[in-house]
């Protein structure tokens, strides 16, 4: 039986620091705050070992809510991930399962209530950072073409979430210019109108870092990706993730609205996804990043350059 204080020190402390500061507001879904899951950390993780016959291989990595242990059982590499419960976490298996490793990570077995994913293994230290800024686009938009399916039953459909975040922002005071705000509100007003807008699984947080290469010799595709915030949406919702990221590659002035484009557009054409519409919810999104980010000035002083860039 594997102890719980053999196994804590596979999980950073700093990560539990962090983890241990989330509360219900924050999004829990029917489960633990932060505090309370990070504090059982180790036993759950003792559990999930034992449970599923796993031996782990070293240290975990670390996101914002989850942590991931390379493990093995029967000799075979696996991936175990284990999520803080939280709204953006909580449909992760349902599509997984529905993506069958079509373009994403394969999920082995999922134990839901305790926040439990065994995955493939696949390789932590390649990502698509490792490639230039418009390979790594055509990779994601190659990604997306498989990725964007029809929508399982039971997800969060975006057009209610893009409704309530646009009243979120109409209800701030300041944090987007006024004729900025009656944009997105029009946008979204349009956008939401269509019932298809809800049709379409989308990833939502295909970012640079959330594709990873395969394992040499595994026969899957060289690309996977991982860590789905899931919602029943547009594929035009699935772009801005690629702009808020290495934004040191964007340049400035004139510069930065091309290179905007340009990767909006790399991704579009190779992910079938029409521009216009693409335009138009990354608008949208980049004005929810912005009311996500009103109390970092530089952030927020970013995110309004990127809605200026996509204007017109």
């Amino acid at each position: 039986m594997t102890r719980p204080e053999d196994v804590a020190p596979l999980v950073p402390e700093q990560f539990r620091d962090f983890v241990h500061r989330f509360s219900v507001q924050d999004g829990a879904v029917d489960g633990p705050s932060g505090a309370d899951w990070s504090a059982r950390l180790p036993r759950l993780l003792a559990a999930v070992l034992d449970d599923w016959g796993l031996e782990p291989l070293g240290p975990g990595a670390t996101g914002w809510t989850a942590v991931v242990l390379p493990v093995s059982r029967d000799g075979e590499r696996f991936a175990l991930k284990l999520v803080w419960p939280h709204i953006e976490a909580r449909d992760e298996p349902l599509v997984l399962r529905h993506w069958d490793g079509r373009g994403a990570v394969r999920l082995v077995a999922a134990d839901p209530g305790r926040g439990a994913l065994l995955l493939e293994a696949l390789d932590p230290t390649r990502d698509l950072d490792s490639l230039d800024i418009d390979s790594a686009c055509q990779v994601t938009g190659e990604l997306l073409r498989e990725l964007n399916v029809p929508a399982p039953h039971g997800l969060r459909p975006l057009s209610e979430f893009a409704r309530d975040q646009v009243a979120k922002l109409e209800a701030a005071e300041g944090v987007l210019p006024r004729r900025m705000l009656e944009r997105v509100s029009g946008l979204v007003r349009d956008l939401t109108a269509d019932p298809s807008c809800d049709a379409t699984l989308v990833h939502t947080d295909l970012h640079y870092r959330n594709v990873l290469a395969s394992l040499p010799g595994s026969g899957r595709p060289d690309w996977l990706a991982i860590d789905p915030h899931a919602m029943a949406g547009h594929p035009g919702f699935e772009i801005q993730p690629l702009l808020r990221n290495r934004t040191e590659e964007l340049g400035t002035s004139s510069a930065f609205r091309y290179l905007v484009r340009r990767r909006l557009e790399i991704c579009c054409e190779a992910a079938g996804i029409d521009e216009d519409e693409a335009l138009a919810w990354t608008y949208v999104h980049t004005a929810m990043q912005a009311g996500w980010a009103a109390g970092d000035r530089d952030d927020l002083s970013f995110n309004i350059a990127l809605l200026k860039a996509l204007d017109g």
